[in-house]
């Protein structure tokens, strides 16, 4: 097995394809599974070998780290029935074919990092919310808690698992914040229902750092809160992005008009969690960007 060889799956994805360059910095040699031509994946991730089919990996020899980011958009479509399977497949069915097809190869990955969110909570009002919080039982956290649940069985063969409860990510040209920012910059943003929720944000940056910090830290294991240090709530976000923008902040979106409009799926954006890093900051992780005007600036370009 080559030393420094590894495997990442959503690798064309918001927080891939800055991860993958970061990784062949750092000397690793890059499997990218997508089902874009290799050509597409490579104008993205950089000297990276495509991978089309998770299947693929079962006849090669082995990796020393896989990196597990799959999954479609969570805040992309309305919940329907058929949206939550689609949901489910994209990260606990793709997961249970990537285990399958590592535990076929010569050998098992030392490590691996799998994706997860805050989600995992469920909504926790104002309670400050560790890794060793009670989750609150909703549709997020049981896809959450069976996306690690496909992971776990690697560690239950030895391999080291870390699970990456991520929050909601800032960072440039993409993910929510590309959207968010629409309404803004006309003048039409504004709070979400009452304000009062709390959103788990991090920055791009620092979920990739984190991700790198978990690779090489033989001790880290278990689940993480890949969150800022300092949450804030729905009104506090708002006004910040705001004030990035030089915008006003004047037109609040009522909760019965989201609740109509989204149907359960206006619970990502009424409800939230007040999640904190405290496993990440206890065992030396150090935030790029701790506090969220400084981020917003960078994911903006101010």
């Amino acid at each position: 097995m080559p030393e420094h060889r590894i495997l990442v799956t959503g690798g064309t994805g918001f927080i891939g394809r800055v991860l993958c360059p970061e990784l062949l910095n750092a000397g690793y040699q890059v499997d990218v599974v997508s089902r874009q031509k290799p050509e597409d994946v490579r104008a993205i991730c950089g000297r990276v070998t495509p991978v089309g089919q998770i299947t693929d990996i079962g006849e090669r020899p082995g990796y020393h780290a896989v990196v597990n980011l799959a999954g479609e958009g969570i805040a992309a479509k309305r919940w329907t029935e058929h949206r939550k399977q689609v949901l489910r497949e994209s990260r606990i069915d793709l997961t249970r074919k990537l285990v399958s097809a590592l535990l076929r190869q010569d050998t098992l990955p030392q490590v691996m990092i799998s994706g997860s969110a805050v989600g995992y909570y469920g909504d926790q009002g104002d309670t400050t919310v560790t890794e060793q919080t009670p989750p609150h039982d909703e549709f997020s956290h049981r896809l959450c808690a069976d996306w690690e649940k496909a992971a776990s069985i690697l560690a239950e063969k030895g391999v080291r698992v870390c699970y990456s409860r991520t929050g909601v990510v800032v960072g440039a040209d993409g993910g929510f914040l590309q959207q968010m920012t629409i309404p803004f910059r006309l003048g039409l943003g504004g709070r979400i229902g009452d304000g009062s929720q709390y959103m788990p944000w991090v920055h791009r940056q620092d979920v990739v750092n984190a991700i790198l910090w978990m690779l090489s830290e033989e001790s880290a294991r278990g689940p993480y809160n890949v969150v800022s240090p300092a949450p804030v709530t729905n009104r506090t976000f708002t006004r910040t992005l705001a004030d990035v923008l030089n915008r006003p902040a004047l037109f609040p979106v009522p909760a019965p008009v989201l609740k109509l409009a989204l149907g359960e799926m206006s619970r990502l954006l009424l409800t939230g969690q007040r999640a904190v890093p405290e496993r990440l900051e206890q065992e030396g992780f150090h935030f790029a960007y701790p506090e969220l005007e400084p981020a917003l600036q960078e994911a903006l370009g101010k």
